[in-house]
């Protein structure tokens, strides 16, 4: 689920040189790394992974990051210049996550995909997108949300942060697995209250 660097100029958000482009399609990662970085210009990086890739290290962009769990399944983990910290860089939603879907109603289909079905990843995937759904997010609004299993526990972390990366709102919340809708819902409710109202209804 964590985000990896791809850059020709360095290993780290903070080693870049000053000023740099920063490439990214995705507003929380612009966000994440604006927090540490003001400096770095925001430029969109649309295309393919191996499109990021070449504009990364060829040098056309600074930097971009791209989730470490896609280079993964691609065997281009190697091209990532660094990994990056969780804490710095709370993924998306669902992100690393593989998920298949199948008729509510239909148990034959259900009973097939039982055997591949992973109950700490469904676990944690229902708390960050109940999570999501609460504070109604968007493509134009930069949301993060984490949610796993520790110690027989679901511990979930969840954030949004204004477009320029100036202000950065959390949350934490944990229960049991089986209260994961719920554990990402109030997480998601307690959050909203506490966020300037311009936040989540321009973007920031």
């Amino acid at each position: 689920m964590r985000d990896a660097l791809v850059s020709s100029y360095a290993d780290t958000i903070e080693g870049l040189p000053s000023g740099a482009t920063f490439g990214a399609a995705s507003l929380r990662r612009q966000a994440q790394a604006l927090r540490l970085r003001p400096d770095l210009r925001p430029e969109l990086l649309r295309g393919n992974i191996e499109t990021r890739l070449r504009k990364a290290e060829s040098g056309a962009v600074g930097a971009t990051l791209l989730a470490l769990a896609g280079l993964k399944r691609l065997g281009l983990a190697h091209r990532a210049r660094a990994v990056l910290e969780i804490d710095a860089f709370l993924p998306a939603v669902g992100q690393g996550a593989i998920a298949i879907t199948a008729r509510s109603g239909d148990a034959r289909a259900l009973q097939a995909l039982e055997p591949v079905s992973d109950g700490e990843t469904s676990a944690a995937l229902a708390a960050e997108r109940a999570f999501l759904a609460e504070l109604e997010g968007s493509c134009r609004t930069p949301i993060a949300g984490l949610a796993r299993s520790e110690a027989g526990r679901l511990r979930f972390k969840g954030e949004a942060l204004r477009l320029d990366g100036s202000e950065r709102f959390e949350i934490a919340a944990e229960g049991a697995a089986e209260d994961a809708q719920r554990i990402g819902r109030e997480a998601g409710r307690d959050l909203a209250r506490r966020l300037p109202a311009d936040v989540l209804a321009r973007g920031g």
